[in-house]
């Protein structure tokens, strides 16, 4: 049974898992940033085991929602958690009345989001050592 909880801050259970996957195995240096403290943070639990999270907050300078941080703990993949936690941002976003989503995929993520609904913007673009590219839906 999976459950999520929402905070205005960014909890210890989303903080470890942000950390065992982006900074610990794909070694993401500038995991943290200002968005953070103004993020509504989702985290996806297994059985009162915190599984996965991401953040979400509204962009004036994209004049739309975006999904961020998307992560799965190691132990957790393959269950599909990680399109359960995007529908959960999802829902916040209507529930806010927002009509668009926008999100920065790793280039190997793109599928995944193109099963949601999410189309690439633009071209890639390098974050820190990563290709990464804009979607949205």
């Amino acid at each position: 049974m999976i459950n999520f909880k929402t905070t205005k801050f960014l909890s210890d259970k989303a903080k470890t898992i942000r950390e065992e996957v982006f900074v610990q195995e794909q070694k993401f240096v500038n995991e943290f940033d200002e968005i953070d403290p103004i993020a509504l943070h989702l985290v996806l639990y297994d059985e009162n085991h915190a599984a996965g999270t991401c953040r979400l907050y509204y962009s004036m300078s994209q004049e739309c929602f975006i999904i961020g941080r998307l992560a799965i703990h190691k132990k957790y993949r393959k269950k599909h958690f990680g399109a359960e936690l995007i529908k959960a941002a999802e829902a916040q976003v209507r529930q806010r009345k927002g009509q668009k989503i926008g999100l920065s995929s790793q280039k190997q993520a793109v599928p995944f989001y193109e099963k949601l609904g999410y189309r690439p913007i633009g071209e890639y673009y390098m974050d820190e050592h990563c290709p990464h590219i804009r979607m949205e839906k």
